[in-house]
């Protein structure tokens, strides 16, 4: 692990799933992988060994060994540093509701679209630096903080001005790039173009993907590995001259 990733914990009893999210972790900027588990057991063995590594757990609701709410409940228990998501094929409101009480960063509904996921990473991320970088907070801070729990809000947070690392003019070039393109792009060919290393066009878009002006997709390159497509959404540049 270096600084500023976050490890990442997959109990996932099918391997097909649980492979399509070990791709999507490894390719999203700031986690890693830091495990992954078959079943209820091997997700406590797991955290007993390593749990200072890893600050989010991605947790299905029907595990072999244990029922999924069980096993948050015994987590939550033990360890107060981790946040939980639901991700899971249960749509039963009752057991929605418990993971709900159970302090669920998040709930997702298989099967998941790439870009529900990317926004549930990318608000992660921003929830644990706002919170990693202050020692008190006002009202203001506050609610920005936690504008997903607000109800008739927008899905993301909203930024006024653009965040550290982020150019203007570069992120026009991106969008631009993006409209001109014939199909969606990987990292590396936006790095390409903006004639820049391929982390930075993927911090890029990245962002876009957060802000819901691009969307993101799993699909296969020429050797048959999953990788991040980037594909400009209608309201891109509208958004970019409303900053």
């Amino acid at each position: 692990m270096s600084a500023g990733q976050y490890g990442i914990l997959v109990v996932e009893d099918d391997f097909r799933i649980a492979d399509i999210h070990r791709a999507f972790i490894e390719q999203s900027e700031g986690f890693y992988v830091a495990g992954m588990a078959r079943n209820g057991s091997e997700a406590k063995a797991i955290m007993a060994e390593r749990a200072a590594s890893i600050q989010l757990i991605l947790l299905d609701a029907y595990l072999p060994d244990v029922e999924g709410l069980e096993l948050l409940w015994a987590i939550r228990r033990d360890y107060v540093h981790v946040d939980i998501v639901m991700v899971t094929a249960a749509r039963e409101v009752e057991t929605i509701s418990e993971a709900l009480r159970g302090g669920v960063f998040d709930y997702l509904i298989k099967p998941i679209e790439a870009a529900r996921m990317t926004q549930m990473l990318t608000r992660f991320r921003r929830e644990r630096e706002a919170l990693a970088c202050r020692v008190e907070m006002n009202q203001d801070e506050l609610d920005h903080v936690l504008a997903r729990l607000q109800p008739g809000e927008p899905s993301r947070i909203k930024s006024p001005t653009l965040p550290k690392g982020i150019d203007r003019l570069t992120l026009r070039r991106v969008i631009d790039a993006l409209a001109d393109a014939s199909d969606s792009l990987t990292a590396m060919q936006m790095a390409r173009i903006m004639g820049a290393s391929r982390s930075t066009a993927r911090r890029y878009l990245e962002f876009l993907v957060a802000e819901q002006a691009v969307s993101a997709e799993l699909g296969y390159g020429d050797v048959g590995r999953p990788e991040r497509r980037y594909r400009l959404l209608e309201a891109a540049h509208a958004w970019l001259d409303s900053l």
